[in-house]
């Protein structure tokens, strides 16, 4: 998300930072880029102008003028009125009410309602502790109601059956009961979409709205609609009066222009944004961690979050015992650090959380090492014996060629993967003899050639303590 926007606003910012002296001319430049940007991104034309307004004066003033690096407090400004665009940190769902709380879901068909939903209930099981429930009223389209059910048990919460034969503001009726009678916390309420707004579809929501007295009227918004996102935002606005925006498919190529529209266009808070296809892809939204990244100065708290939650401490700590002990690094170990490496969402996600600079130092190390080579190296793990992984060295030609029809590769890539690992195992046997430290000297700053030429920085602890470094 913010690709493009980012690149943009950091090339604008980048040539100020270092000035320390600035002139109306070179204010005046960066201003015309930044809202070129903005545009280009989408944002919508009165945002804009708002956020141009808002800085032009405080960069132009005193705050930058007599700063001895006048540069950074432009960037600092440009950080802190975005956030103020985005709305202010502390947009949080409001669960106050007597139980089953009802959540109502609306907006256009392909925003990503039927997932949102079920990501939202596993993000309230697992955060606030919540027995939830879910239930469709899009009778439309009966592949939505199949769908949420079969998410709702995937993420083992409550699933009420809709009757395809009965109203939508019937259904919602039904949902509410059942969900009171099996004295769930929240009840979930996914409405059906349109491809564009329309009268019919705008009563209806608002007729279940009526019916189950919703207290939180959730907007759901693709990130990459453009400014169909923002006319959709004020049209449900307008019929709803919504208290919070879900955006969507955030991690997408996407302009991001929704995100710096949306709240602005409603007045209303965006309480989290979808990362991903999984259920557990839901974040809650933080303005200012967003502004740092669209400014190119990454997010290292969320990296830190995400390898906190996402990565097996229990099997970090097993294998950095097993080096400590001088038992050696096998293939493995390597396929469950790819294997971590894939569900932290894969080099993209790591290095799109990377300040700016780093994150492009860290690319071209990568080199051509995608998640596609990222999956075959897996496949190419899985396609050996156990004694294979164990003792790398029996692997002959007759072995490597079954290993790659196995896993549909060359035998060139099967010798690249044992060339890396060897390379790895070699960083793994200092972290054994001295720990951090003595995996510090051999990595000398990075990690070997092996892996897209290594990362810059690379800390060796990587996956939790003992895991392959950023890289895997």
């Amino acid at each position: 998300m913010f690709d493009k926007l980012t690149e943009r606003l950091s090339g604008a910012v980048d040539a100020l930072r270092g000035r320390g002296r600035l002139t109306d001319d070179n204010i005046a430049d960066t201003l015309r880029q930044v809202r070129m940007a903005l545009l280009e991104a989408d944002v919508a034309l009165p945002v804009v102008k708002s956020f141009i307004e808002a800085v032009k004066p405080r960069a132009l003033g005193a705050e930058v003028q007599k700063s001895l690096t006048p540069g950074q407090v432009f960037v600092k400004i440009l950080h802190e009125e975005l956030v103020q665009v985005m709305g202010p940190e502390g947009g949080r769902l409001d669960l106050r009410a007597v139980s089953p709380v009802v959540l109502l879901l609306a907006g256009l068909q392909g925003a990503g309602k039927t997932t949102t939903a079920a990501k939202l209930a596993k993000w309230l099981q697992d955060t606030q502790k919540k027995r939830v429930a879910l239930a469709s009223t899009d009778i439309y389209r009966p592949a939505a109601v199949t769908q949420l059910e079969r998410l709702a048990q995937q993420i083992e919460a409550g699933f009420i059956p809709t009757d395809l034969t009965a109203s939508p503001v019937e259904i919602a009726r039904q949902a509410l009961a059942a969900a009171r009678q099996g004295m769930y916390d929240v009840l979930i309420i996914d409405t059906a979409g349109r491809l564009h707004v329309d009268g019919e579809m705008m009563a209806e929501v608002q007729a279940i709205d009526a019916a189950v007295g919703a207290h939180q009227r959730l907007f759901v918004v693709d990130s990459m609609a453009g400014q169909d996102a923002i006319n959709a935002a004020r049209a449900f606005n307008e019929a709803l009066d919504l208290t919070g925006v879900i955006l969507t498919k955030a991690d997408g190529d996407a302009r991001g222009g929704a995100a710096l529209s949306v709240r602005h266009i409603t007045g209303k808070p965006i309480l989290f944004v979808g990362m991903g296809e999984k259920v557990d892809a839901l974040q809650p939204f933080q303005p200012e961690r967003i502004a740092g990244r669209i400014l190119g100065m990454g997010d290292v708290v969320a990296l830190v979050e995400q390898v906190q939650a996402q990565v097996d401490h229990e099997k970090a700590a097993a294998l950095a015992q097993k080096l400590q002990k001088g038992q050696g690094f096998d293939l493995s170990d390597l396929r469950e650090q790819l294997t971590q490496l894939q569900n932290m969402g894969g080099i993209a996600s790591l290095m799109d959380k990377l300040p700016a600079q780093l994150s492009r130092q860290a690319g071209a190390a990568a080199g051509n090492f995608d998640e596609q080579q990222l999956r075959r190296q897996v496949a190419m793990i899985d396609s050996m014996t156990r004694r294979e992984r164990r003792r790398p060295d029996l692997i002959d030609g007759s072995r490597k060629r079954r290993i790659a029809a196995g896993s549909g590769t060359q035998v060139q890539d099967v010798n690249r993967l044992l060339k890396q690992f060897l390379q790895m195992q070699k960083v793994m046997k200092s972290f054994g003899k001295g720990g951090m430290k003595g995996m510090m000297r051999s990595l000398g700053g990075r990690l070997p050639g092996g892996f897209g030429g290594g990362f810059p920085g690379g800390s060796g602890g990587g996956m939790g303590g003992g895991g392959a470094g950023g890289r895997g």
